[in-house]
């Protein structure tokens, strides 16, 4: 599936842009696709991105080692100058009957972001999300 090539699927709003992927992917290919929409999203200088994956299937909840993976990987291709909300079903912000950890994740390394089950909720997020220098774990500044 390349849900990126749909164009359809990403719209560019007042103050932030949204991607809608949908379909049956696996869990790799669903971090690949929202680092290939946060570059696609930084290459039009947008600031703020919702991707809403609420219509994607095929996965499971990630467990802690894996969000801690996903961050990462969206957070170097961001270079702090995308701030990304994401849209899950409720089900899929448990894991390990813990929440997602994102927010505390991403916060470690200089990512902001934040898991959200609501889009409303995510667009008053990003309404108050500033971006920041994103920064490595071996301490350097990706800049």
């Amino acid at each position: 599936m390349d849900a990126l090539s749909n164009l359809s699927n990403f719209e560019v709003k007042k103050g932030y842009a949204v991607f809608r992927p949908a379909g049956q992917i696996s869990v790799e290919q669903s971090v690949a696709l929202v680092k290939e929409v946060i570059k696609f999203a930084r290459s039009l200088k947008v600031r703020k991105l919702l991707v809403d994956i609420t219509n994607l299937t095929g996965f499971e909840p990630p467990g802690i080692e894996l969000q801690r993976f996903l961050i990462t990987e969206w957070a170097r291709v961001a270079e702090g100058d995308v701030c990304v909300a994401l849209v899950t079903k409720p089900e899929m912000a448990e894991c390990e009957d813990e929440p997602l950890r994102m927010t505390s994740i991403a916060g470690e390394i200089g990512f902001t972001a934040d898991v959200f089950t609501a889009e409303r909720d995510a667009v008053d997020w990003l309404e108050h999300a500033t971006t920041h220098s994103y920064t490595r774990h071996n301490g350097g500044s990706d800049r």
